[in-house]
């Protein structure tokens, strides 16, 4: 995966960087592994604005991912890599050998043709689905469950890597993207290897208008309002604001909102950076 950077022959062209797609093998999604996907523009069921700045955008296929990988024991061969307009990372196609399809994430690595299996016997390779409890040590992993069977919870989004650093007991120690180190279940499942499209930290849209075919409408920061509607707004000229908060008073940078009898802190080992 590379990015393409584009001539200033326009303003929009200037800043433009964005993927190459070389690696996508098919433009058109697997028919029966999609369904609709109703857009709300932020509104709620009586039509009254509950979130900011949310409206427009393409309208979207959602593609419906296999984040369980519970066909333990039945090789599975890669026939596309394709565009998910979803979320960050490609996703992959797969032909089970009882004749079942279902996209997972796609790994960085991955190749059309390659055979992947999931369960306890399944080898630790790119792509491999197994509980941690038959992860070696040191193994970089992705799509990590919080509870056995519930699907795949953390490290999902492109470029996103976790490491397995110990073991303690009936727990595996995992250092994720955040910095967080925390225990998991060894019963949980995870998949080796690191999530794909890792370029897609570099991409730059270039112009407003990109933002709003992703649905996302021009967002107004908190120091340029009135008094009435932003702890921040108003005062003569350009003020600073006073201390960083949100439109409700919670300070923002640095204050943590995390609750603190939160029953799964107990499983965490260092908070995150």
């Amino acid at each position: 995966m590379a990015v393409r950077k584009f001539k200033p022959t326009t303003p929009g062209q200037r800043h433009k960087i964005i993927g190459t797609f070389e690696e996508i093998t098919a433009s058109v999604p697997e028919k029966s592994l999609v369904c609709g996907k109703r857009s709300t523009g932020g509104r709620n069921h009586v039509g009254k604005m509950t979130m900011r700045y949310i409206g427009g955008g393409h309208k979207r296929k959602y593609r419906l991912i296999d984040f369980k990988r519970n066909k333990d024991g039945v090789p599975a061969v890669v026939k596309t890599i394709e565009y998910d307009p979803n979320r960050s990372a490609r996703i992959a196609l797969l032909f089970y050998a009882d004749g079942e399809k279902r996209y997972i994430i796609a790994p960085n690595g991955l190749q059309v043709g390659s055979t992947l299996m999931s369960g306890a016997n399944a080898t630790p390779e790119i792509g491999n689905a197994l509980p941690l409890e038959n992860i070696p040590v040191g193994t970089v992993i992705h799509n990590i469950e919080l509870r056995p069977g519930q699907g795949a919870a953390l490290v999902r989004s492109a470029g996103n890597f976790a490491q397995l650093t110990s073991r303690e007991g009936k727990y595996c120690v995992i250092k994720l993207p955040s910095g967080e180190v925390r225990q998991i279940l060894s019963a949980c499942k995870a998949t080796i290897g690191s999530v794909g499209n890792s370029d897609h930290a570099l991409e730059s849209s270039g112009k407003a208008g990109r933002s709003r075919w992703l649905g996302r409408r021009p967002h107004n920061r908190g120091v340029v309002m009135n008094p009435v509607d932003h702890p921040m707004g108003g005062g003569e000229g350009r003020q600073s604001g006073g201390h960083p908060r949100s439109r409700t008073g919670l300070y923002a940078k640095g204050l943590k909102t995390r609750a603190p009898k939160k029953q799964s802190s107990k499983y965490i080992i260092e908070r995150r950076k």
